[in-house]
């Protein structure tokens, strides 16, 4: 579809500003903000503000001038930060995927090497560390295993080149956020038996995305409906990654989709009885057994796969992970995600240090610095990151 033309640029924010106001007046009270969260106004508003941009984007995919997903994303770019006077910034390509390099210019040897895709200027600054953005390929345009392919290829090529950016093979660390932490916690994996690889320092997952088995744990019956990430939205995006398509979606929501045997094996590591019983307080349904549906599950059998769903590695692997930080938000479908791979880390030797934010929600990290929309628990979890990087 054609790109946005310059006369709709100047009308989108009134148009947006509308549209999100009726999405305040229509939309919002059927929405879960429990009244623990940070800052529940100003969640209502950005809200909104998500309502608004996807109703918006729906009119422009109708008249033709763009996608939906084509407007979600210019929308979600924010504005474009100028020059920042600490760093310096390229654009590159490793093996040819893209990415954007960010390196302190007053820095100490020895510099740390982080993989993140938002916040990254913050992290490089603060924590003295050379920054690797990379820019992988998105579904549903592009299909498992894409973006895992884009990370591992790009983390390989800096760790053969790292003498170009004076980085210490030895403290070289993955990191990423939502959909981003599965693929750091993918390539971690991946990694883990090289040996014609410098061995990773660390990997970094922020309330990560590690499974897609059990969409009924305690987190995903608690904060269903809790934005910024719903509980049916986090089945549709693993389809749209893994299909490009959400067909099936209600099956899998149901636990359809996975054969009862393949069920009883990962149970030891995907189950509510591995989750902390101060986790439950807040109410946990049990649920009956659903039929197993063979079709559905000849769809979708890629989801165990560890490249895809990391969480179902075997021991073997995961006792060779490098020491771990995981960041976990108390009002977040993805929170037991985080808190099964905690445990299956620490089950195996390797080292966590984990920062749960109890007021926090998915998503609330990369809204620092965001057009207003910062809060300060996002804030006080990316320090936690800061501080875990000087820590090394």
């Amino acid at each position: 579809m054609a790109l946005l033309p310059a006369l709709l640029l100047l009308l989108l924010p009134l148009a947006a500003l509308a549209v999100a106001l009726a999405a305040v007046l229509l939309g919002l009270p059927s929405y879960d903000i429990p009244p623990g969260v940070n800052q529940p106004a100003k969640l209502r508003l950005v809200l909104a503000v998500l309502l608004g941009t996807a109703a918006l984007g729906k009119i422009l995919e109708k008249t033709g001038l763009c996608s939906q997903i084509t407007f979600g994303r210019y929308v979600r770019q924010g504005r474009k930060l100028g020059v920042d006077p600490k760093l310096f910034i390229q654009d590159l390509q490793f093996n040819k995927v893209p990415v954007r390099v960010y390196q302190p210019k007053a820095t100490s040897d020895g510099r740390r090497r982080d993989t993140y895709e938002k916040v990254c200027r913050y992290i490089s600054r603060e924590s003295e560390s050379v920054v690797v953005s990379v820019q992988y390929r998105l579904a549903p345009e592009h299909k498992y295993p894409a973006a895992y392919e884009d990370c591992l290829n790009a983390t390989i090529h800096f760790m053969k080149n790292i003498e170009h950016y004076g980085v210490d093979p030895a403290n070289v660390i993955v990191c990423g956020d939502s959909a981003g932490g599965n693929l750091a916690a993918a390539v971690s994996q991946t990694l883990a038996g090289r040996s014609d690889l410098p061995r990773l320092r660390a990997q970094i997952l922020i309330y990560p995305g590690l499974q897609a088995l059990d969409f009924n744990l305690p987190s995903y019956q608690q904060n269903r409906g809790v934005p910024l990430l719903f509980r049916e939205r986090a089945a549709f995006f693993a389809l749209q990654y893994l299909n490009g398509d959400a067909l099936h979606m209600q099956e899998v929501l149901e636990g359809s989709h996975i054969p009862p045997d393949m069920r009883l094996k990962y149970r030891k590591w995907v189950s509510p009885d591995n989750i902390p019983e101060k986790f439950k307080v807040r109410g946990v349904k049990p649920l009956r057994p659903t039929d197993f549906i063979a079709e559905v599950y000849e769809t979708v059998k890629r989801f165990c796969e560890p490249n895809l769903c990391p969480l179902l590695a075997e021991d073997a692997i995961v006792h060779q992970l490098p020491e771990s930080f995981i960041l976990t938000c108390e009002y977040d479908v993805l929170r037991d995600d985080g808190l099964l791979y905690k445990k299956r880390l620490e089950d195996n030797g390797v080292r966590v240090t984990w920062y749960h934010l109890e007021d926090g929600f998915h998503g609330i990290i990369s809204l620092y610095d965001y057009c207003g929309f910062s809060f300060p628990a996002g804030k006080r979890g990316l320090d936690s990151v800061v501080s875990f990087l000087k820590s090394l």
